[in-house]
């Protein structure tokens, strides 16, 4: 596949000043990967990828140095030409939505910059299938990282927030990724509706840190009465609390979550005082998570190695 590249810069030194513009000039029913090198700045403004703007790449130099932000939240109340607009939802409010398909992004930083307390406040949601996260950030407090549908997978990438802050229907792996609990809450919320979706989380050779407190955020609860998450290989400090898990409320949730680990050890890895519906794998069990197959299962299209194939370095 061919390729084309186009820049973004505050300073007026490329083709675009806002990533929005650079989106916009893209055609829809895109073919060919297109690379859009952000330049080092702040960008304070919400991006959307729409659906058909397909092979998009967002390239910075280091999540540090490029950071796409805006602050909206599920509730917030806009006043327009003295009318009152409400908030557009938790769906709406990501300061960037991605439904553009085989996206990628590297050296980014997504951040959602309401305060603490404001709610539901999401940084990206991605409703689109084949994307990839290379050592990108996600800042926030609730409901961060919005992995709303389709298979992604985010390797090297540091993820924050406090409750439910990475949430959704998605098939996702995580890999060597650093998830950080900023206060009491929940890391995921994975809303798989029946046993027969095959969608879920894996974090795989991953680090959870916290604040410095101990037993206060929950691996994870159920948004979906059949919620699966695996954690496996993973460093977990002393800020999960011994239960690991939350039925959200609701016994019957007991029933079909699926909620494993899977060899994670640290001083909040205590699979002796978990809650008795979550489970410890054995090793033929966690065999489907631990590979690429878990969100790469089609042979004849492995769009993951294809895609891994096509990552572009901000410099040539």
């Amino acid at each position: 596949m061919s390729s084309r590249v186009i820049t973004v810069s505050q300073d007026c030194n490329g083709d675009f000043q806002t990533v929005q513009e650079a989106i916009d000039a893209i055609p829809l029913s895109n073919t060919i990967r297109t690379v859009i090198r952000i330049s080092p700045g702040i960008y304070k403004q919400p991006i959307y990828i729409p659906k058909t703007k397909n092979f998009i790449t967002f390239a910075g130099i280091s999540p540090e140095l490029t950071v796409l932000t805006w602050n909206n939240t599920a509730s917030k109340i806009e006043h327009h030409q003295g009318s009152r607009v409400i908030g557009t939802g938790t769906f709406g409010c990501g300061s960037v939505i991605i439904e553009g398909e085989d996206f990628i992004a590297e050296n980014i930083t997504f951040e959602n910059s309401s305060p603490q307390g404001s709610g539901q406040a999401v940084a990206v949601r991605v409703t689109a299938d084949r994307c990839a996260f290379y050592n990108c950030r996600f800042l926030g407090w609730q409901d961060t990282l919005y992995l709303h549908y389709g298979k992604q997978y985010l390797k090297d990438c540091y993820i924050e927030g406090s409750v439910d802050f990475i949430f959704g229907n998605s098939t996702a792996l995580l890999e060597h990724c650093h998830i950080h609990c900023k206060s009491e809450g929940f890391i995921t919320a994975q809303s798989r509706k029946s046993s027969q979706e095959s969608t879920g989380y894996v974090f795989l050779r991953c680090v959870i840190t916290g604040n410095g407190k101990s037993s206060y955020a929950y691996l994870g609860r159920p948004w979906g009465p059949f919620g699966r998450v695996v954690y496996a290989y993973t460093y977990m400090d002393a800020c999960i609390r011994h239960e690991g898990w939350d039925n959200w409320g609701k016994v019957e949730n007991e029933r079909n979550a699926c909620f494993y680990e899977y060899r994670c050890f640290g001083p909040g890895c205590c699979p002796a005082k978990r809650v008795n519906w979550s489970r410890e794998l054995i090793d033929e069990e966690a065999d489907q998570f631990l590979m690429n197959c878990f969100i790469d299962p089609d042979a004849e299209r492995p769009w993951l190695c294809q895609r891994m194939g096509l990552r572009i370095p901000y410099s040539a």
